[in-house]
């Protein structure tokens, strides 16, 4: 029986991501002020739903969600949704047919607002994005990571990102801030209103610090797919140095969607260490060699990792992959790198154009 209560606490450890991945199944999801709420795929955090509003954080460029009204129910309900594309519309229809909108204030560039007419009992299909986020067509982004005890200076990241207007968004790989509380999240969105683009997070290792995890409150998901403009995109949730089998099993679904597409993965500790002589891999040398093999299989494009706070440009089995832990973590000694971060261009004919790396200090 001593021996039993011994390996109690180990048993626990065994799959230490697994509370994450059930987590990201509820993202996405409520009930309130006589509407119930749906975001497909959990592409969106839940931040407000009372009578006559709601109030998103997206965590993707596209947003489908799903609304039924109670016979109780205003009729008219305001949408607003922080860190949206710039240039997002909403389009609502119901039963077939389009619902009234109307476009409200936007104070900054990536919080949007609209007044949508609800019919009750009818499932509204709502969908907020870019007009041209079906069409397929080259386009640039920003790969990110490791802000953590920085936030502070962040603003400096922004701004250059500002300078270039062909950047569509930010595709972050984790530690966004130095221990992952309420007030540390709030304060990363709070600074992230200077950025003219959205941010797309999947959380590091600084994230799992504290019990509660408002990660999945505040930002959404850990372990995402979302498409745009033609090009699959991919975040897992590697906090732990591992990946949880729920997840993994969400992975093989999104990698056979973007089998034949352009397809970009990101997550924040890298499968494989490419120097190896540091804590900067998955625990396990066997699990990341074969989730580097799947993804190669898979036919996966580029892999971006966070983690390791410098820049590093390799091949994980044929797969270009870049380490950049540039937003301003205490980088790693004498290397030179400091703050950056990497524009991506990408093109859905034609694969992973280019990737730059832009030095911020």
């Amino acid at each position: 029986m001593a021996l039993l209560l011994a390996l109690l606490p180990l048993a626990g450890c065994v799959r230490p991501a697994e509370g994450r991945a059930l987590k990201d199944l509820e993202i996405g999801r409520a009930e309130g002020g006589g509407l119930s709420v749906g975001v497909e795929q959990g592409l969106a955090a839940v931040r407000g739903l009372q009578a006559g509003a709601l109030t998103l954080w997206g965590n993707a460029p596209v947003l489908h969600v799903r609304a039924t009204a109670t016979a109780e129910a205003p009729e008219w309900w305001t949408l607003v949704v922080r860190n949206a594309m710039p240039d997002a519309v909403l389009t609502a229809e119901a039963d077939g047919a389009p619902l009234e909108v109307e476009t409200g204030p936007s104070p900054v560039p990536t919080v949007k607002s609209w007044r949508v007419h609800l019919r009750p009992g009818s499932e509204a299909r709502l969908t907020v994005a870019p007009p041209d986020w079906e069409t397929p067509r080259r386009f640039r982004f920003v790969a990110l990571a490791d802000v953590q005890e920085a936030l502070p200076r962040v603003g400096d990241i922004y701004a250059r990102i500002n300078e270039d207007p062909t950047l569509r968004f930010i595709f972050f790989s984790g530690d966004l801030t130095e221990t992952g509380t309420r007030e540390q999240l709030q304060e990363f969105q709070e600074r992230l209103e200077d950025s003219r683009i959205p941010l797309f997070a999947t959380l590091g290792n600084h994230e799992t610090y504290t019990s509660d995890e408002p990660y999945f409150e505040l930002v959404g998901r850990g372990s995402q797919h979302f498409t745009f403009q033609g090009v699959h995109f991919t975040q897992l949730d590697t906090g732990n140095g591992t990946v949880d089998p729920l997840v993994e099993e969400q992975l093989d679904g999104w990698l056979e969607e973007g089998r034949d597409a352009v397809h970009v993965v990101g997550m924040h500790i890298p499968p494989l260490d490419p120097i190896g002589l540091r804590n900067g891999s998955f625990s396990s040398r066997n699990e990341g060699a074969a989730l580097v093999g799947k993804l190669a299989r898979a036919g996966v494009d580029l892999t971006l990792y966070g983690h390791v706070h410098s820049f590093y440009s390799f091949s994980n089995a044929g797969i270009p992959a870049y380490i950049s832990g540039g937003g301003g973590a205490i980088p790693e000694t004498f290397d030179g790198i400091g703050r950056h971060f990497l524009a991506v261009d990408v093109d859905p004919a034609e694969g992973v154009k280019d990737v730059a790396l832009v030095r911020v200090d």
